[in-house]
């Protein structure tokens, strides 16, 4: 039975790297996520049939009540509320990991032989401090998720909320928190005043994942989502060094690692580090499409009747999707303009940002979602030398990623970050509400350009109306 069961977590370790793996590109995403789903249930019934003295009806009704709130999920949360709900998941894998990590901490308490054991004299040198750990690193995970996703959402603002001091307060939280975590693990032996540091550790654990997370402005979210979920992954190993179980340490280093990677790619794409990303409470703006013509003064406007005229003899259009296209939930008409145009003669491509929208792959989710062929999907280095033999290029709601400011104002805050080039297309067209600023909360050059016209309004009423030109045509 043990050969059984090391076999079974080898083929579920397996299973996750190469649903990693797959996931990796868009093509292949959806035979990456079923392998790992795969593994994870490999998982889940060898650990219900090696563990003993288990009552299966507690399993049976977290299984029923974990998967009757996913299919609500599935089913009510709008595509636009798809990154609120990555934060969500993330929160949710790093408070089960401390409450996993806690429970094990109380079923064993009875082991401290009335005072005169350290949790590290009971549970090894290694997995008391990792215990520990694992309630600081799920704590922060767990309440910095719901930060995100509360400035996701419009709970509270989206704007950097930088308070006083915040610095050495972290600081202060963060020693505080390990030198309890030191205390429970290694020198007392009280299970009462351990059980009560472990407690304080988790309470400052949450109080450091909110002050983390609130100096943080909406620009930078989809980096804080990328790391959030590496935290997760993080903690779930810690708990799986505190059980035992390798299969837990496995997948939550992939989740971790995978996360850090994925973070580090997001901070590339923005040309700015972690540590300033982390510190630097950037994004002013709330992004709430309200705004005017102020700092504006030579924004030309087209309607969507004269969009259609330049469309009907485009050899070449780059769509490059944003936020706007998400809030207008418009990726089926997005689908349909780009399939009209197709059989009207023209070459039809989707320019990809990595940090466009609110989270990591947000575009890949939302026009996949509308069965937009992979390869139409074009990553920025690719796609970006391609503008300038480009007939037209159709901005949905995008803002700060085709910024021309940052490349040529060395005095703007997202001066050295990577852009779409759009504004070397021949025309573009600009489909926004108002010409409000994007996350980082400053002017977009781009809407006073000669070859640039604002098509205002919302991208789905915008876009419906450009097919129905195009189709009388």
């Amino acid at each position: 039975m043990q050969t059984l069961e090391t076999l079974a977590y080898l083929l579920s370790a397996v299973l996750f790297i190469f649903g990693l793996k797959r996931m990796a590109k868009v093509r292949t995403a959806r035979q990456g996520n079923l392998l790992a789903a795969v593994g994870m249930l490999v998982a889940i019934v060898t650990t219900l049939v090696a563990t003993r003295n288990i009552d299966i009806a507690w399993v049976v009704a977290g299984l029923v009540v974990g998967s009757l709130i996913g299919a609500f999920a599935a089913v009510k949360v709008p595509m636009t509320g798809m990154p609120e709900m990555v934060a969500l998941f993330n929160g949710s894998g790093g408070i089960a990991s401390a409450l996993v990590a806690l429970a094990y901490y109380f079923m064993h308490q009875g082991a401290f032989s009335g005072g005169r054991l350290t949790m590290a004299e009971v549970f090894t040198a290694g997995s008391a401090p990792t215990l520990a750990l694992s309630l600081l690193v799920g704590g922060v995970t767990f309440t910095g998720s719901v930060v995100a996703y509360a400035k996701l959402a419009g709970k509270i603002t989206g704007a950097p909320i930088l308070l006083p001091g915040r610095h050495f307060l972290n600081l202060a939280l963060l020693a505080g928190a390990l030198l309890l975590g030191v205390l429970a693990a290694f020198v007392v032996t009280s299970p009462t005043l351990m059980a009560v540091l472990l407690a304080v550790l988790l309470l400052a654990a949450f109080l450091l994942g909110v002050m983390l997370v609130i100096p943080i402005g909406g620009a930078d979210m989809p980096v804080v989502i990328s790391l959030l979920n590496s935290y997760s992954g993080i903690a779930a190993s810690m708990t799986g060094f505190v059980l035992h179980s390798a299969v837990l340490i496995i997948c939550g280093a992939l989740v971790g690692a995978a996360g850090l990677i994925l973070t580090n790619l997001m901070c590339k794409a923005m040309n700015r580090s972690l540590a300033n990303v982390l510190f630097g409470g950037f994004g002013t703006a709330d992004s709430t499409g309200q705004g005017g013509k102020e700092g504006y003064t030579t924004v030309k406007e087209a309607s969507p009747e004269e969009a259609a005229m330049i469309l009907e003899d485009a050899q070449s259009v780059i769509i490059v999707p944003g936020y706007g296209l998400a809030v207008a939930q418009a990726q089926h008409a997005c689908k349909q303009l780009g399939a009209l145009l197709e059989e009207r003669g023209a070459v039809v491509r989707y320019a990809i940002h990595p940090v466009a929208g609110r989270m990591p792959g947000h575009m890949n989710v939302l026009l996949a979602e509308a069965d937009v062929p992979y390869e139409q999907l074009v990553e920025m280095d690719e796609i970006n030398p391609e503008f300038q033999n480009t007939d037209v290029a159709i901005v949905l709601g995008a803002n700060d990623v085709v910024n021309p400011a940052a490349q040529k104002d060395r005095t703007s805050p997202i001066w050295g970050m990577p852009i779409l080039r759009v504004f070397e297309a021949r025309t573009v067209y600009t489909i926004k509400r108002s010409l409000s600023p994007g996350f980082a909360g400053i002017k977009n050059e781009l809407f006073e350009y000669e070859n640039n016209l604002m098509v205002f309004g919302d991208a789905k009423a915008v876009l419906l109306k450009l097919i129905d030109e195009l189709q009388e045509s």
